[in-house]
């Protein structure tokens, strides 16, 4: 999928959905890393439901957040792959499709500490021994709406095996595995995370199957 002169084209499917990214494609000097990138208004749902294939055999679960879709594909890749159940974060109110909003929004929300609402109903998670946690990095951390999932259903995550994909602008993961650790620790949540994800940059998700191949097969 690629965006030159505003042209969108579908880039994939996810749970039978289609999946836009617009940053797909786009060269460095448009992408800026990830500067500017806008999304639908809708964390990626505007003309989808949110994301939701769940079944009763599934011994892993891909849980992610995605603003502008890259992350989205990602979890699409990997589900196609490992066959694992998914769930899409979502939040009450979406975040702007304006990256200027977003990132105002962004900021008061990680200076106060004030994090998003959720509005999703998350299934009982005992079945699954492995959970596949994929988020953008904002601000060298995790997106906001996969801290409120943690804070909120984190609990859920006892003695599992979490293992965090995410996208990026090219300044790598930050402190996001930490961050992750942490919140489970304050919990009292005893989980296994995985010390290497999968993080590639957001304009280069469509062009990442190698490596994605590769990090899986490690893992496995």
């Amino acid at each position: 999928m690629t965006l030159f002169k505003g042209k969108v084209e579908i880039t994939d499917h996810i749970a039978g959905q289609p999946i836009q990214a617009p940053q797909l494609g786009m060269p460095a000097v448009q992408w800026r890393n990830g500067y500017g990138i806008p999304s639908d208004g809708q964390d990626t749902n505007s003309q989808n439901k949110p994301t939701r294939q769940l079944t009763k055999s599934a011994k892993a679960i891909i849980i992610y957040f995605s603003r502008s879709g890259s992350t989205e594909l990602l979890a699409a890749k990997i589900a196609k792959i490992t066959s694992a159940d998914i769930l899409e974060i979502v939040v009450k109110e979406p975040y702007s499709g304006k990256y200027q909003q977003t990132l105002s929004r962004a900021n008061f929300e990680r200076q106060t500490k004030s994090y998003p609402e959720l509005k999703m109903s998350v299934p009982d998670l005992s079945q699954y021994d492995r959970v596949y946690l994929g988020f953008p990095i904002w601000a060298m951390t995790l997106a906001h709406p996969m801290t409120a999932f943690l804070l909120d259903y984190g609990s859920q995550l006892n003695h599992k095996q979490i293992i965090s994909f995410m996208s990026e602008g090219g300044y790598g993961q930050g402190n996001s595995l930490q961050r992750i650790e942490q919140i489970l620790r304050q919990q009292g949540v005893q989980a296994t995370v995985d010390d290497q994800p999968l993080v590639v940059d957001g304009n280069k998700v469509d062009r990442a199957n190698d490596q994605l191949e590769r990090w899986l097969k490690r893992i496995n």
